[in-house]
C-alpha cells in the first residue's frame, strides 16, 4: 500500500475519532451547537436538532472509519468522499444562504476539515486506481 494511502487511512480515523466525540456531545447538551456551530441564529437550536445532528456525525463517522479499514473498497471510498462534500455542502450552506452560522472557529474547522479530507481523497483516488493492478503483477 502507498504511504498516501496509509496517510489517508491515519486522517480519516482521527476526524472519526472527532466526529465521534462530536457525536456524543449532541446527545449530551445542545447548548454546544449554539454556542460554536449555529452562533447566527442560536433560537433554532434545540435538542431534536441537535441529536439529528448527533446521528448524522456518527452515521459519517462510522463510515469514514470503515473507509480507513477498507481503503480499497472502492463503493465505500466513494460514499466516505460523498460524506465530506456534504458536510462541506452543509456548512457553507449554513453560513451563506441560510445565516445560521458565522465565520467561527466552530465553523471554519469543519469546513477546513471537508476541505482538506475531499482534496486528500480526490488524490488518493489516483493512488487507489493504480495499487490493485500493481498487486495482481506481483501474484503472477
Amino acid at each position: 500500500m502507498s504511504r498516501f494511502l496509509n496517510v489517508l487511512r491515519s486522517w480519516l480515523v482521527m476526524v472519526s475519532i472527532i466526529a465521534m466525540g462530536n457525536t456524543l456531545q449532541s446527545f449530551r447538551d445542545h447548548t454546544f451547537l449554539y454556542e460554536k456551530l449555529y452562533t447566527g441564529k442560536p433560537d433554532l437550536v434545540n435538542g431534536l436538532q441537535a441529536r439529528t445532528f448527533g446521528i448524522w456525525t456518527l452515521l459519517s463517522s462510522v463510515i469514514r472509519c470503515l473507509c480507513a479499514i477498507d481503503i480499497h473498497n472502492k463503493m465505500l471510498y466513494h460514499i466516505t468522499l460523498w460524506t465530506f462534500l456534504l458536510a462541506l455542502g452543509h456548512f457553507l450552506s449554513e453560513l451563506f444562504v441560510y445565516g445560521t452560522a458565522a465565520p467561527t472557529i466552530g465553523v471554519l474547522a469543519p469546513l477546513m476539515v471537508a476541505s482538506f479530507s475531499i482534496l486528500g481523497m480526490l488524490v488518493g483516488l489516483r493512488y487507489l486506481e493504480v495499487e490493485p493492478g500493481s498487486r495482481q503483477k506481483k501474484r503472477n
